[in-house]
Parts: structure tokens; sequence; C-alpha cells
């Protein structure tokens, strides 16, 4: 850039504070690029084919972008359900509908996500507080277990919801790959917790292999 020279760009923000206004020149240095990003639309349903599959995300390539790759799909928004990696969800060359979520016009990217398009796991128990079931216990933390109920749904069993006696423990009481049996206390939609409680419920002490 030079001195006097005449440019394009996109106000990115504004700091009424100190009186300035930031822009972005990057924004439009493709207007084919630029064009089709604006005619993108949040909450919109777009496809597209993958690309690539990594650790970090999916790369995927948007029906009608020009040449480069703009849709991008962040961990959590694959799936609703556990995965160890963004292979067991999705793979290269796949075709794929997602939300879009994001528009980026200075990076060039589309933010999608998966899981809109996909039923909700914990839908299902949204009306179950009080159901009783078992699940293997996944994690145990200072202040509990966590424990799945079933496919891509786990819940927390406090310390104080093991036993009438208070717990400072929960490896006293259960280990990681125990089946258990609890009740559902609470399911908060909002939040995607589900509360559970394992107090004077029978245990066949078994461990699941």
């Amino acid at each position: 850039m030079s001195i006097g020279q005449q440019l394009t760009f996109e106000v990115i923000g504004v700091d009424w504070h100190q009186e300035r206004v930031w822009v972005s020149a990057a924004a439009c240095e493709d207007p084919a690029l630029r064009a089709f990003l604006l005619g993108l639309r949040r909450g919109a349903t777009h496809q597209g084919q993958v690309l690539s599959v990594h650790n970090f995300g999916v790369f995927v390539n948007l029906d009608g972008e020009p040449d480069q790759c703009t849709g991008f799909i962040r961990l959590p928004e694959l799936s609703w359900r556990s995965f160890d990696h963004p292979a067991d969800v999705v793979t290269a060359g796949q075709r794929v509908a997602g939300e879009i979520i994001g528009i980026d016009t200075r990076r060039g990217q589309v933010q999608l996500s998966l899981k809109p398009l996909q039923e909700d796991p914990l839908l299902p128990f949204a009306d179950q507080a009080g159901l009783v079931t078992t699940g293997r216990v996944t994690k145990l933390i200072p202040f509990g277990a966590f424990v799945r109920i079933a496919d891509g749904i786990e819940g927390l069993v406090h310390n104080t919801e093991f036993r009438d006696e208070p717990v400072e423990d929960p490896g006293q009481i259960v280990s990681e790959g125990d089946e258990i049996t609890v009740r559902i206390v609470e399911v908060d939609l909002a939040r995607r917790r589900l509360a559970l409680s394992a107090r004077n419920l029978p245990q066949s002490g078994k461990r699941s292999v």
C-alpha cells in the first residue's frame, strides 16, 4: 500500500470512545468470494463435500463457492454423540448438509454445524425425571462420577447422591467401567445437563467388561 492509494474495505468495528473505525481490506480482495459469502445467511442449511478431516475440525467445499474452500466444522458441531476423532463422524469426499452458524468475510470462512440437522439424543429423556435405569461409569471427578445411560447421553452422579452418608471420594463407591443403577433426577435441556442419583437403589456390584 502507499499513501494516497484508493482502497476498498469492509468496516469490521467502530470505537466510539476513541473515534476510530476498524476496517479490513482482506475481506474485499476477492470479489467473487465476497459475493458468495454475502449471499449466505445465518441459520440457513447449506450442502457441500468434505475436503479434509483433522483432529481440530473438518474442512468442507461448499456448493457454489469460488475456487477456495470456505466451509469449516468445529469438533463440538459435528455430532451430539461422543467420538474419539472427527473421522468417526465424517470422511473425506462425503456429502454433508449443515446449518450456517457464522460467516467471516475477512477469513473467507463459513462456520457450519451438523447438529441442528441431527436428532438430539437428550430429547427423549426430557420428561423422564424419576426413571430408574442402568449405565456405565465413564469418568470419575472429585465431586462425583459421570455415567452413560444411552448412546451420547451422560449424566452426573454427585457425591451426595451415592448414599445417605457423605462420600468424599467417588472412587470409594465406583470405578470407571462399573455398571450401576441410577435414577434420573433432573434433565436440563438448555444447559444440556443430566442429574442422576444412585441413592437407595439396589446395586449388583458387577463391573462391565
